[in-house]
């Protein structure tokens, strides 16, 4: 279908400069989105893959065990995409105030991305996916962070633009609506999503997600707040049970292709192409996280077993010690003892044990001051898998 541009060019002037900011025109695409065919298959595809990740989540005794680390991965990848260096074991470090003077300064800004979604998925509860919601959810990942300074959870009033890191206006691969055309593009794409125009849910999400990139509507996290919207719209329309899709690793893993989808877009009006590739995201995402979710029961009881058949007369304090771990991946000897209030000698000796039977990993190589992780567990939310619980 040949559709052609899907907004309009307006001048603006930026420091005397005038260029060309693109005004996407208010969604849903005119015409309408063709869903036959090969395209239809993929939809149900990609909705047959959130069902199974939705049902095994369902199945699992407690989803936290799966929800922690994983939403945690979300962010070190998310904020990877924008820059950041920190690693899900520098995340979880600083989340247990572990603090380590080689940790990469912006760890601070993936623990922004935690707390920004699990801001946005309590808020959820009795405020639906809006304009204010994205406001508060930007609000709270820029606060005292790199680009802090450029008002959290205010909408832009500069121009900004998108291109290669130090690209200047002039080269810019895209220049955003004038701020003056962020307010109602932001109001339209909220009235799309809540009347859907009779769209399936996960199209309506797909297509959400890229008219928020194009209207970008931040002086920086519009990436970010993106990816998180992605997040809240599956769990607000009831695609998810659990917030437990993200596309960031996919995303990742395709960045070059991302960014021409959604600049095709903008050019030629290729909703299609963009759809495609999200919903092939989903379905890769999903099975990811389902092979994840099954990885997880089956450590589980592999570690209960070597736990009793290991630990003896200390097992039980072995298992409660295990799943504290699922909160608190990285932990010390003192936070052990704290767990199971015992001596110091008892705690170390429990520590000792679960070493050797390879449920914890010393970290440091210190004899004092030593620091611990479960690292069978992290293991499963590694970008490269090579463990005896994946399939």
């Amino acid at each position: 279908m040949q559709r052609g541009i899907t907004g309009t060019y307006t001048a603006t002037a930026v420091a005397g400069e005038t260029v060309r900011a693109f005004v996407p025109a208010p969604l849903p695409p005119t015409p309408a989105i063709e869903l036959t065919g090969a395209r239809q298959r993929l939809l149900e595809r990609a909705l047959l893959a959130c069902g199974r990740l939705d049902a095994i989540t369902a199945l699992l005794p407690e989803p936290d065990l799966f929800l922690y680390a994983y939403v945690r991965r979300e962010a070190v990848l998310s904020s990877q995409i924008e820059g950041t260096q920190s690693s899900l074991q520098n995340l979880l470090a600083a989340e247990a105030q572990l603090f380590d003077p080689d940790t990469p300064r912006d760890v601070n800004e993936v623990a922004n991305y935690v707390r920004a979604m699990n801001h946005g998925l309590a808020r959820l509860a009795d405020l639906p996916v809006s304009v204010r919601l994205i406001r508060e959810i930007h609000a709270e990942l820029m606060q005292g962070v790199r680009g802090g300074r450029l008002t959290p959870g205010e909408l832009r009033t500069s121009q900004n633009w998108i291109g290669p890191g130090g690209c200047t206006l002039a080269n810019a691969t895209f220049v955003p609506p004038p701020p003056h055309e962020v307010p109602g593009a932001l109001s339209d794409l909220e009235r799309f999503l809540h009347d859907g125009a009779g769209l399936p849910p996960l199209i309506q999400v797909g297509l959400a997600h890229a008219q928020f990139e194009t209207i970008h509507p931040f002086l920086d996290g519009n990436g970010r707040v993106g990816r998180l919207l992605i997040t809240f719209l599956l769990t607000e329309k009831r695609l998810l049970g659990k917030p437990v899709l993200y596309l960031s690793h996919y995303i990742k893993q395709h960045r070059s292709e991302y960014y021409e989808r959604l600049q095709a877009v903008r050019d030629a009006g290729d909703w299609e192409g963009w759809l495609g590739f999200f919903l092939e995201g989903v379905v890769s995402v999903s099975r990811e996280a389902a092979r994840t979710a099954a990885a997880i029961l089956r450590m589980r009881e592999e570690f209960r077993a070597r736990i009793t058949e290991g630990l003896g007369r200390a097992a039980a304090n072995g298992q409660r010690v295990m799943d504290q771990l699922f909160d608190h991946p990285i932990v010390n000897v003192a936070t052990v003892r704290e767990w199971l209030d015992l001596t110091p000698a008892g705690a170390n000796q429990i520590v000792s044990r679960l070493e050797g039977i390879g449920l914890l990993r010393e970290i440091t190589g210190y004899a004092r001051n030593r620091r611990f992780v479960f690292e069978p567990y992290l293991r499963l939310f590694d970008e490269q898998r090579e463990d005896g619980y994946g399939g």
